[in-house]
C-alpha cells in the first residue's frame, strides 16, 4: 500500500516546525546577497561585479565551514534523538577547532594578500582594485562566522530552529540597513562604497555571534562546555571525521568548481560577471524552501535513526525524496514567474542585460535538479552519514563533464555566454537518475550513535 505523507499530520507539522524557520533563515541570508547586488549595481556596475568575484573566496571558506557544521548537525541530530547532550558538546568542540583554523587561514589571505588572491578570479585591474578594498575589511568577519554557525547548529538540532531564524533575520536587517547607510553615505555617514558593504557584513556577524552565544546560557538550551574545544574524544572524533571528510571533499570540489565558473565569466568581459552576480543571488533566493526542507528534514530523519527507529527514519527519508520533485517543479515555476520583475528592476548595460536574460532562462530548468539533489543528498543521505556519494557524483558530473565543457567553451571555442552558463548547470540536472538509484540502496539508513555512560539526559 502506498504511503500517503499528506495524511501524517505529525510528520508534516514537525517538518514545517523545522523547515520553515530554516527556510526563512536561508531567505534572509539570500536577501543580503540580493540587496548587495542591487545597491552596488545602483552605485556602479564594476562595484557589483568586483564584490561578486571577491565574495567567491568567502564562498570557499563558507563551504569549509558548512562541512564542519554539517557533520555536527548530522551526528548531533542523532545524539539529540537519544538525548545525549554530552556527546553533542564534544562534537561542538571538534567543529569549533576546525572552524577556528580555517577562519585564521582565510583572514590572513584576505587581509594581507587580497590582490594576489583576486588575480585568480579576474585579469581586470579595475575589478581587482575594488575587490581588494572589500576583502581587507570583510576578512575580519570571517573570524566570527564559524563561531556563530556552530552555536546556531546546536540551537537548530535541539528544537530551537525558530530562534536561529530570529538571529539570522536580525543580522540581515542590520546588514541591509548598514549597507544602505554606508554604501551611499546616508544619515550623515561617510560614503564608503564597497568598503561600506564590508563594514555592514562585519557588524552583522558581530551581532549574530553575540546573540547566539548569549542564548546558550538560557535555561532549556544546550550550553557547550568550551573545554571540549581543547579536549580530544578519540571515538567521537573518528565518527565525526568519517562523516565530515567526504562532505569536506565534496564541498571543496563543488565550491572550487563553482568559483571556477565565476572565474570563467570574469575572463570573458566585465558584463558577464555582472550578469552572473545577479543570477547567483537569484538562485539562492528561490532555493530557500529546498534548503529548509533539506536541513529540517535531515534533522527529523537523524532524530529517528539516532533513537533506533530505523524503519520510521527510512519512511521519512522516502517522503522527503518524493516531496523534492514537487518542490523542484514549484521552484522552476517561481523562477519563470519572477524573471520579468527582476529584469525590470536590475540596472545593467545592454550587453549584461542580454546575458542575464539568457542565464535566467537556463536557470529555470537548473532549479529542478538543484532542489531534488539538495533535499536528497544534503538532507536524507547526510542524516544517515552516507556522505561519500556526494563526493563521487561531483567528481564525475561536475569535474568530469560540466567544468571541462565550460572551460573549453570559454578559452578554446569562445562559445556565447549563455551556452557556457548552460554547461555550468549540467551537473545538477545530469545526476538526478544516479541520485535516485543510490537512494534506493538505503545505505543512509544507519544509527551512527554510541552508548555513553557519562551523557546527561537533558540540556542544562
Amino acid at each position: 500500500m502506498r504511503d500517503n505523507l499528506w495524511k501524517d499530520r505529525d510528520f508534516l507539522r514537525n517538518l514545517m516546525k523545522l523547515a520553515l524557520p530554516i527556510a526563512a533563515q536561508s531567505l534572509m541570508l539570500s536577501a543580503v546577497g540580493v540587496a548587495d547586488t542591487l545597491m552596488l549595481g545602483a552605485l556602479e556596475q564594476n562595484a557589483m561585479a568586483a564584490v561578486s568575484l571577491a565574495t567567491k573566496l568567502q564562498f570557499v571558506q563558507n563551504m569549509l565551514m558548512s562541512s564542519f557544521v554539517a557533520a555536527l548537525v548530522a551526528l548531533g541530530a542523532q545524539y539529540w534523538g537519544k538525548k545525549d547532550v554530552s556527546s553533542m558538546s564534544r562534537l561542538f568542540g571538534i567543529a569549533m577547532r576546525l572552524n577556528g583554523a580555517s577562519a585564521i587561514l582565510f583572514f590572513i589571505c584576505c587581509e594581507f594578500f587580497p590582490r594576489k588572491i583576486m588575480l585568480l578570479m579576474t585579469n581586470d585591474p579595475v575589478l581587482i582594485e575594488i575587490a581588494a578594498g572589500y576583502l581587507q575589511v570583510a576578512a575580519w568577519s570571517y573570524l566570527l562566522t564559524g563561531i556563530s554557525q556552530s552555536y546556531l547548529a546546536l540551537l537548530k538540532i535541539s528544537d530551537h530552529a525558530s530562534e536561529t531564524a530570529a538571529i539570522s533575520s536580525a543580522a540581515v536587517v542590520i546588514n541591509i540597513g548598514l549597507n544602505a547607510v554606508l554604501i551611499f553615505g546616508l544619515l550623515g555617514a561617510p560614503r564608503m562604497g564597497v568598503r561600506g558593504a564590508a563594514v555592514a557584513t562585519l557588524a552583522a556577524r558581530i551581532a549574530e555571534t553575540v546573540w547566539a552565544v548569549f542564548l546558550s546560557f538560557r535555561a532549556g538550551h544546550i550550553r557547550p562546555d568550551l573545554k571540549d574545544v581543547f579536549r580530544r574524544d578519540r571515538l567521537l572524533s573518528r565518527d565525526y571525521y568519517r562523516c565530515m571528510l567526504p562532505m569536506l571533499g565534496a564541498g571543496m570540489l563543488w565550491s572550487i568548481g563553482f568559483t571556477s565558473y565565476s572565474a570563467f565569466m570574469g575572463h570573458i568581459d566585465q558584463d558577464a560577471p555582472a550578469a552572473n552576480s545577479v543570477a547567483s543571488s537569484v538562485i539562492e533566493l528561490v532555493c530557500c524552501l529546498c534548503n529548509g526542507l533539506a536541513s529540517g528534514g535531515g534533522i527529523l530523519v537523524g532524530n529517528e535513526l539516532g533513537a533506533g527507529r530505523l524503519e520510521r527514519g527510512k519512511l521519512y527519508g522516502q517522503r522527503l525524496v518524493r516531496m523534492s520533485f514537487l518542490v523542484g517543479v514549484l521552484t522552476c515555476l517561481a523562477m519563470i514567474g519572477i524573471t520579468p520583475l527582476l529584469l525590470s528592476i536590475v540596472h545593467l548595460n545592454d550587453a549584461a542585460y542580454g546575458y542575464l536574460r539568457a542565464m535566467l532562462a537556463v536557470m529555470s530548468v537548473y532549479t529542478i535538479g538543484r532542489v531534488v539533489n539538495t533535499i536528497t543528498i544534503n538532507g536524507v543521505f547526510t542524516a544517515g552519514g552516507d556522505t561519500l556519494f556526494d563526493l563521487y557524483s561531483l567528481a564525475v558530473v561536475m569535474w568530469g563533464l560540466a567544468l571541462p565543457l565550460a572551460a573549453l567553451g570559454t578559452f578554446v571555442f569562445h562559445w556565447p555566454v549563455w551556452l557556457i552558463y548552460a554547461c555550468t548547470c549540467l551537473d545538477e540536472v545530469g545526476k538526478i537518475p544516479w541520485v535516485m538509484a543510490h537512494c534506493r540502496k538505503y545505505k543512509w539508513v544507519r544509527d551512527l550513535t554510541r552508548d555513553r555512560a557519562d551523557a546527561p539526559a537533558q540540556p542544562t
